[in-house]
């Protein structure tokens, strides 16, 4: 029979003076630690959340209008050009590198609600509530001329949105209609609708030249077939839809900001459920 004896050295675990700080003994057994490894995750994932608070992340500012932005659009050509619209009416490109203002000019006489490039990235698009839009070159040939429309197209209604086509020559709008344009027609050559409810924003699929989508004010997102007469299918949400964005990587699949702090990826041949919610929003997207 053995017999173990428990053996302690005194200066182990006692303080020789009364301001030695007092010695812990700890047992580093995973057994006895079962949650070790969730607090390490919290306590790294807070550590990264603070070293992003702390980043500054903050770039630039691009200063100059007098009313508050209202739509901006990007060229696919070129990171330098960056266009802005007002709510008075202001158009500004701006060189981003620089970030400095080329141009500015007072296009429209109501908000600009929309701007798109086209895809040579030689000119852009503007709409707005005085029921006109205008093709505005990028470039001019000299600092000191005032911007001129390369031509304008009327509209019967004001307009809440455009978006360009990714490779031809068309571009689609939306008011209580979805229109879509040529850039040597001054009529629209489709005109899709589907209830009486304002359309608030569309767009063209990146991938499917003639598949485009919209949002309502009645919360609702249709798709279109530009080589149909009428519109393809509808869903209605429970809140109302603020924004739309296709996945240029799969062109079956969109994503919607809602008004009820989430976002939904829906697959177009199946919008009977969507395939992902996105959460964590605190306020309306």
């Amino acid at each position: 029979m053995k017999v173990k004896t428990i053996s302690r050295v005194e200066q182990t675990f006692t303080q020789e003076l009364a301001t030695d700080r007092t010695k812990i003994h700890r047992n580093f057994d995973p057994k006895l630690h079962p949650f070790e490894r969730p607090r390490e995750y919290t306590r790294a994932l807070n550590a990264v959340k603070l070293d992003k608070l702390f980043a500054k992340p903050f770039v630039g500012a691009l200063d100059g209008h007098c009313d508050s932005v209202s739509c901006f659009g990007t060229s696919n050509k070129s990171l330098v050009q960056f266009v802005s619209g007002a709510c008075d009416g202001e158009i500004r490109l701006w060189d981003l590198p620089r970030r400095k203002c080329v141009w500015s000019v007072y296009g429209h006489a109501g908000f600009v609600r929309g701007l798109t490039v086209a895809p040579d990235g030689n000119s852009f698009f503007s709409c707005s509530e005085d029921k006109t839009i205008k093709q505005w070159r990028m470039a001019i040939a000299n600092e000191d001329d005032a911007p001129e429309a390369i031509q304008t197209f009327h509209g019967k209604e004001s307009f809440m949105g455009i978006d360009h086509h990714w490779t031809n020559s068309t571009f689609a709008t939306c008011s209580s209609v979805v229109q879509v344009w040529d850039h040597n027609r001054s009529d629209p050559i489709h005109n899709y609708s589907w209830g009486a409810d304002s359309i608030t924003s569309v767009k063209f699929n990146p991938a499917e030249p003639s598949l485009l989508a919209s949002t309502g004010s009645d919360r609702a997102v249709a798709l279109y077939d530009t080589r149909l007469a009428q519109s393809m299918r509808k869903i209605v949400m429970d809140m109302r839809n603020n924004a739309l964005a296709w996945n240029p990587m799969e062109p079956y699949h969109f994503t919607v900001a809602n008004e009820d702090h989430n976002l939904y990826t829906f697959d177009m041949r199946n919008l009977d459920r969507a395939l992902m919610i996105h959460k964590d929003h605190v306020s309306a997207v």
